[in-house]
C-alpha cells in the first residue's frame, strides 16, 4: 500500500470522526425547554358574566416551542397530575417571539355556576412544555391562585 493512500484514508477516517464527533456535541448541547416569567389570574364572574383563569408564561428552547399543556388543580384535592397525565389535557395559545421563545396563554372562561362548584382556596397550575426537537420540560407547580367566596 502507497503511502498517498495510507495519509488519504487516516485523513478521511479523521475527517469522518471529527463530523461524528462534533454531531454528537451539537446533540448533547441541546437543552430542555425552560418556563420563566409565569403568572396565573383567576377573576370570578360578576353581574351574570363569565370569569376567567388566565395562565401566561415564556417557554425557552434552542429547537423552538412545538407547544404548552396546561391543567389547573385544586391544592386541597392532593391530585398533583403527573407529566404522562398532562400529555392529555388542554393546550396553552403559544405566540412565537423569537426564534428560540413563545409566549404562551391559557384561557379558561367560568360561568357563575362552575364557580359556585369550585374549591375554594389556592390551586396550582401544572405545565408540560414541548420543544420542536422533542424535549419536554414538566413542570408540576407552574404557578399558583386563589379563589375565594
Amino acid at each position: 500500500m502507497s503511502k498517498r493512500i495510507l495519509v488519504s484514508s487516516l485523513i478521511g477516517v479523521a475527517v469522518v470522526g471529527g463530523i461524528a464527533v462534533g454531531g454528537f456535541a451539537m446533540a448533547s448541547s441541546s437543552s430542555e425547554p425552560a418556563l420563566s416569567d409565569s403568572s396565573a389570574r383567576y377573576k370570578a364572574p360578576a353581574g351574570g358574566g363569565a370569569g376567567s383563569l388566565t395562565f401566561t408564561t415564556d417557554v425557552r428552547d434552542d429547537s423552538g416551542v412545538k407547544g404548552l399543556k396546561v391543567i389547573a388543580w385544586p391544592a386541597s384535592s392532593k391530585l398533583d397530575p403527573s407529566e404522562e397525565e398532562l400529555r392529555s389535557v388542554d393546550d396553552a395559545e403559544c405566540r412565537r417571539v423569537s426564534d428560540e421563545t413563545s409566549r404562551c396563554t391559557y384561557t379558561l372562561k367560568v360561568t357563575e355556576k362552575e364557580e359556585a362548584e369550585l374549591d375554594r382556596g389556592t390551586w396550582h397550575l401544572s405545565a408540560l412544555a414541548t420543544a420542536e426537537d422533542g424535549g419536554t420540560a414538566f413542570v408540576p407547580r407552574a404557578a399558583a391562585f386563589d379563589v375565594t367566596g
